[in-house]
């Protein structure tokens, strides 16, 4: 059984797939409580599915095939090992969305795992696994920096260029009603980085605080 927050089909917001249809499946629980986090509503839920009743669940959604494990922070259920299986069975293209606080290594090289670095503005920064960088595949896997302002920003130029992260996939990504894109953007390109730039379309497409979009 899985500890559940909600699982639904939406227009994925974030990461390289941005745009894509996706199914998400929220499980519930995090170790983290970043400053900005948007899915507090994720902490808890009494809501317990097994692994079958979840795969018949996204196969009301079909014929979208990707599909985003997302939380709080999935990684704290050991259950999600075999969700990761028998998504993988049935033919999903599977991403990983974790806090990074916990080791990647038992995670499948069939997922695509979009690792959050935390930055100082979410009160949370020092709790990126740092072995974990050893499991971040280059050309597949994702890593991500949420920024609250410009100190944040630079902390996280600082961490790209001390673990020579250049050539892997970096989002930088600004806290809503914190920073203006126009101000991140101008950052990147004053600074000539190698990093993409995104902002939470579904935020954008739907009101920033509705739920299960």
């Amino acid at each position: 059984m899985l500890n559940i927050t909600e699982v639904f089909c939406s227009i994925q917001g974030e990461s390289t797939y941005a745009g894509l249809p996706c199914i998400f499946i929220r499980l519930a629980g995090c170790n983290l409580r970043c400053n900005y986090c948007d899915t507090t509503y994720s902490y808890e839920s009494d809501i317990n599915l097994s692994h079958a009743e979840i795969i018949t669940k996204i196969k009301d959604y079909e014929p979208v095939k990707l599909v985003e494990i997302t939380g709080g922070e999935p990684l704290l259920q050991n259950e999600v090992y075999e969700l990761f299986e028998l998504l993988n069975e049935n033919g999903y293209s599977t991403l990983l969305e974790t806090n990074g606080s916990i080791s990647l290594n038992n995670v499948p090289d069939y997922v695509v795992k979009i690792v959050d670095v935390k930055c100082p503005g979410s009160g949370e920064e020092k709790s990126f696994l740092l072995e974990n960088l050893e499991y971040i595949h280059q050309e597949k896997d994702e890593i991500k920096f949420v920024l609250t302002d410009n100190f944040d920003y630079n902390w996280a130029k600082d961490f790209v260029f001390k673990y020579k992260l250049n050539d892997y996939k970096i989002l930088f990504s600004p806290v809503s009603d914190k920073i203006d894109p126009k101000d991140l953007a101008k950052w990147i390109l004053d600074d000539k980085l190698n990093v993409r730039m995104q902002l939470q379309l579904h935020k954008i497409i739907w009101d920033k605080d509705k739920r299960g979009v």
